[in-house]
């Protein structure tokens, strides 16, 4: 039998993590397309972005009929690298334009992520975003391509911080951490330092 989950959360209700969700807003709005593999997933880190950021939308599929509905009336960027992508600080900040900002961001592996792409044709033509170097990911248990892959709260918060400064929107990572100090200790020092490299490191 499955343990009672919170509504909103969807945690168990033992590992809540309402008390630590931010209420955010921003200018900015962030559309989360979130492959349907990940919905179930215990590490959802998209839901947590949508809890917590009063501007944000989240939808489940593979493919989104109403992406161009989505998309009106906005200036629509597409948060995923390619050879075109503009690094995310680069972008002139909404007060100098005179429609909507709008970050779009496919949630999912990054193999997910890319069929979501090629399922979704005005999805793969919108102009790209990319993060600019920084810290490695703090997602410590699950397995990244490298050591700057970021979860998609973390790849958020950098894209926010950096549209939108000096407005910080850390708040959000909050929550985050504390799933991740959760998933260590439910699987032990010794399991976590087998399959994740210790305490202290990452893959």
């Amino acid at each position: 039998m499955s343990r009672p989950a919170c509504a909103r959360c969807q945690r168990p209700l033992s590992l809540c993590l309402c008390a630590l969700i931010p209420a955010l807003a921003s200018r900015t709005r962030v559309l989360l397309l979130q492959h349907p593999s990940e919905r179930r997933h215990p590490l959802n880190t998209a839901r947590l972005v949508a809890l917590g950021l009063s501007n944000a939308q989240l939808e489940i599929g593979e493919t989104f009929a109403d992406l161009p509905l989505w998309l009106a009336d906005h200036d629509a960027w597409l948060l995923f690298p390619g050879p075109e992508a503009l690094t995310v600080n680069l972008v002139p900040p909404p007060a100098k334009i005179e429609s909507k900002r709008l970050l779009v961001i496919p949630d999912g592996t990054w193999r997910k992520a890319r069929l979501l792409l090629h399922a979704n044709p005005l999805l793969a033509a919108l102009p790209r975003l990319t993060l600019p170097p920084g810290a490695p990911s703090r997602y410590r248990v699950r397995k990244a391509p490298a050591p700057d892959a970021l979860s998609t709260v973390e790849a958020v918060v950098a894209a926010l911080n950096a549209l939108e400064a000096p407005r910080r929107f850390d708040a959000l990572l909050a929550p985050f951490e504390a799933l991740i100090d959760g998933q260590i200790a439910a699987m032990g020092p010794e399991t976590f330092a087998r399959n994740h490299g210790g305490p202290e490191q990452r893959d």
